[in-house]
């Protein structure tokens, strides 16, 4: 059997993976630990999955890979849930959406001895020539100087490197701060500051679908393609200045959990979806200037090969989000100011989003939705903090 939570021995990093198709990419970052000489007895996998896809046999590759790990699909979840005393909480992550990551948060939640989290899509490949693992903890335990990026529109394209050439600005960066004055300096970064580490990607760009048909491709992808030549340093957004948080390649600290919910997206009355880990980045960025952490960029970059699909069908779950998109982060603005927690910080963006009258935006309601979901988000964290761990069979 797959190694369960109480199973682990020296688990301190989750790595939480949503999929219902290409799972294997397990075996590709499991193969890079081992040849990168990072210790993979610290890797717990969790799979965050469905009952119509191949759960045994993804049960099987952890087995195979001899790593620790758990597949859940919705009736392990629903398990889960009832054995943590927060079945009434089940609907805070949406089933068949790339929100269930929120799923792997609440499992960390749960267990004191993970220190770290790992987000990874299943579209993605490690570059051999990198430390995956090794680099994102090393990141999370940066300190030193580092490049810190600013623009005049207090937003930063985490592709603004090569921006001239290739012209490009990633899934959730609002259309109203394009074409921004960009400023660089260097910043003193101490020890514990860094509480997120979010690789980049080379081949398919992370766009929206009005970028892509702009792009001129009609199969999701965009004909414009990133390498490791558009990335330079590493890099910071200055305090004030919001960025996209992409969670296909990405690492953080355990304490941010309650101010980085992956929202209710997809399977809502207004279609609202595709903005899910956007929207969890400006809660944790607006959380971090509050607390005075960071979100460290870069390295390591990741290999993002997206599946061809319809432009148009990424269109049509996208369209009814756009316009929020362009307000979402003016809402939170301000929110928290004198808070001393992420938990907190997140408790007054969800009053802000909860209590707003938001009615001059198209499904501008679904951002009272979100509030109060982010309200019960942190009532579960609450709950399964409460809850006594489940005694061993």
């Amino acid at each position: 059997m797959n190694p369960t939570a109480s199973d682990r021995d020296g688990s301190d990093i989750c790595v939480i993976v949503p999929t219902i198709r290409e799972y294997e990419c397990v075996r590709a970052y499991v193969e890079n630990a081992r040849d990168h000489g990072f210790d993979v007895s610290r890797l717990h996998f969790v799979l965050v999955t469905e009952e119509f896809c191949e759960v045994d046999e993804m049960r099987a590759m952890l087995d195979e890979l001899g790593v620790s790990g758990e597949v859940f699909d919705g009736a392990r979840r629903e398990e889960w849930y009832e054995a943590n005393g927060v079945a009434e909480y089940g609907h805070v992550v949406p089933a068949a959406s790339h929100a269930e990551t929120s799923f792997g948060l609440l499992y960390m939640w749960a267990d004191d001895s993970f220190e770290y989290g790992i987000f990874i899509d299943d579209d993605t490949l490690p570059h051999d020539d990198a430390d995956y693992f090794g680099r994102h903890t090393e990141n999370l335990a940066f300190e030193g100087s580092i490049e810190r990026v600013s623009s005049d529109e207090d937003w930063v394209n985490v592709l603004y490197r090569n921006a001239d050439e290739h012209g490009l600005y990633p899934r959730g960066y609002p259309y109203s701060a394009m074409d921004e004055t960009v400023e660089t300096d260097a910043v003193a970064v101490e020890s514990g500051e860094v509480v997120a580490s979010q690789g980049l990607w080379t081949n398919v760009p992370d766009l929206d679908a009005v970028r892509i048909l702009m792009d001129g491709d009609l199969e999701g992808q965009a004909q414009t393609r990133t390498t490791a030549d558009d990335f330079g340093n590493d890099f910071v957004a200055e305090r004030g200045n919001y960025l996209t948080v992409c969670s296909m390649n990405l690492a953080f600290r355990r304490e941010v959990i309650p101010a980085f919910y992956q929202l209710p997206m997809d399977d809502n009355e207004w279609d609202v979806g595709r903005f899910d880990d956007i929207w969890s980045g400006l809660f944790l960025k607006r959380a971090c200037d509050v607390l005075g952490k960071r979100i460290y960029n870069g390295g390591p970059l990741c290999e993002h090969n997206k599946a061809p699909r319809s432009t148009f069908d990424d269109l049509a779950n996208e369209v009814a989000g756009l316009e929020l998109n362009e307000h979402v982060w003016e809402v939170i603005d301000g929110a928290g100011g004198d808070a001393d927690s992420y938990a907190a910080v997140f408790d007054a963006m969800a009053d802000a989003l909860a209590e707003g009258d938001f009615a001059e935006w198209n499904n501008g309601a679904f951002l009272n939705h979100c509030g109060e979901y982010m309200r019960d988000w942190l009532d579960c964290l609450d709950a399964i903090r409460r809850t006594p761990a489940v005694a061993d069979d």
